[in-house]
């Protein structure tokens, strides 16, 4: 199965398929973000950024939100 396969499955899914389908993809893209950020997180991807954020909050280049 190509994209191309998926894509004109997905354009011909009748609406109320089509709604399962988006909510269906919202909940596995979401999933598949989270486990990517969780693991940058304990790689220690994620260190640089934390750390310039917390020296620009304490520099007053920042503001709590």
């Amino acid at each position: 199965m190509t994209i191309k396969d998926i894509e004109n499955a997905v354009a011909r899914l009748p609406p109320d398929q089509f709604a399962k389908f988006r909510a269906w993809f919202d909940a596995f893209d979401a999933a598949r973000f989270d486990q990517k950020i969780e693991r940058d997180a304990k790689s220690g991807k994620l260190d640089g950024m934390a750390d310039q954020a917390v020296d620009d909050f304490r520099q007053g280049r920042a503001r709590e939100l």
